[in-house]
């Protein structure tokens, strides 16, 4: 029997998207090829002189690859990210997210291209092709740094040790230089930096987050205030605090232009909590649910022991046969092992559960 694949849907029709629609935009360009002309695509990918009529291409236009080396990076990034992403978020948050980070960034690509194109009036800016996964990429990078901001990452036997959130800007300096081959189009950049932008933005003030089992907080809040997902902490050290003043004078912008809420105490203080499951799983919120199903066990263990001593007293007296006035009274004593376990404690008969959350978090802490 052949292994079977899974793969979360989401993940799986984007990747079949991708195969089919770079698959036929590598057919539309080989049948009209021309050493005199470059063959674009218009109503597949996103060309701002010629793609005003194909609107559905501010959406097609990130699943297309045009060469197969990119295609190969591009569905790995798809397959791995995306599984992992899925089952972390749920399709439907994940869909939404690659909707984001799809739309956003080649709309403003596509504004700064007509923006280059009305200062300096070289058509060519109009012609570029605005295409590929690199917004997708990012964004995952950027969702990583979300989820794992802990996480370092050790390659060259150890040579090379980086955290999560240096990604994102490693990889815009990557897509900078592949922009000056032919691999990748100038239009890769604007992409990648929109990319991150508005991934980071999405999830730090817009995505939902559910609260943890048996929470008291409301149903569901928006966004991550938690430190460790500032936009500075893309930056090395040295560049965080100069990062973060020109964030922060931004970020008051967009507050007195409400479109972006500022965060509460109670949000930010159940950021740092770990109050909410993406956050951390181990928070206080897990902790309480976790004692409460302790103090719930313990209650019935203690219920069991009292209808176990009860029916095991009852069967003893009904054992020891009536006292006769005409002859000696004659007492069946018990067994040693019987009278072990009727005269034990109710705590050696089931096991009493004594589970403590606090200490059991508190040494996951340690370690």
């Amino acid at each position: 029997m052949p292994p079977r694949i899974n793969i979360p849907p989401v993940t799986r029709i984007i990747l079949v998207v991708l195969l089919l629609q770079s698959v036929l935009s590598a057919a539309v360009r080989y049948r009209q090829w021309s050493a005199h002309s470059e063959i674009v695509v218009e109503w597949l990918t996103l060309i701002p002189q010629l793609s005003v009529f194909y609107p559905w291409t501010f959406l097609t236009a990130t699943l297309v690859e045009n060469n197969i080396f990119t295609l190969a990076i591009a569905g790995l990034t798809l397959y791995h990210g995306g599984k992992y992403l899925e089952r972390a978020w749920s399709s439907r948050e994940f869909a939404k997210f690659l909707l984001v980070a799809s739309l956003i960034p080649n709309l403003l690509t596509f504004l700064v291209l007509v923006g280059l194109f009305t200062i300096t009036r070289n058509e060519a800016w109009t012609l570029t092709t605005i295409a590929g996964t690199i917004p997708l990429q990012i964004s995952f990078l950027v969702a990583f740094s979300q989820l794992v901001p802990a996480h370092t990452v050790t390659i060259f036997r150890g040579i090379v040790s980086l955290r999560v959130p240096r990604f994102p800007l490693l990889y815009i300096c990557l897509i900078t230089t592949l922009a000056l081959t032919p691999l990748l189009t100038s239009a890769s950049l604007f992409l990648a930096v929109f990319g991150l932008i508005a991934s980071w933005t999405y999830l730090r003030f817009y995505k939902t987050v559910f609260p943890d089992l048996d929470s008291s907080q409301p149903a569901s809040l928006r966004g991550d205030a938690s430190e460790t997902f500032a936009f500075a902490e893309f930056f090395p050290g040295p560049l965080k605090p100069f990062v973060a003043v020109i964030t922060d004078q931004i970020f008051n912008v967009l507050v007195a232009m409400r479109i972006c809420t500022p965060f509460s105490q109670a949000d930010i203080s159940a950021a740092s909590g770990g109050s909410f499951a993406q956050r951390a799983p181990h928070g206080g919120v897990r902790a309480e649910a976790e004692r409460r199903r302790a103090l719930a066990l313990k209650v019935l263990d203690q219920r069991l022991h009292a209808a176990t001593a009860g029916s095991s007293s009852g069967s003893r007296n009904q054992s020891q046969p009536p006292n006769e006035p005409s002859g000696p009274t004659v007492q069946t004593q018990p067994q040693p092992n019987a009278q072990a376990a009727m005269t034990s404690q109710p705590g050696t008969v089931l096991g009493e559960t004594s589970y403590n959350p606090d200490q059991d978090h508190n040494e996951r802490g340690d370690s």
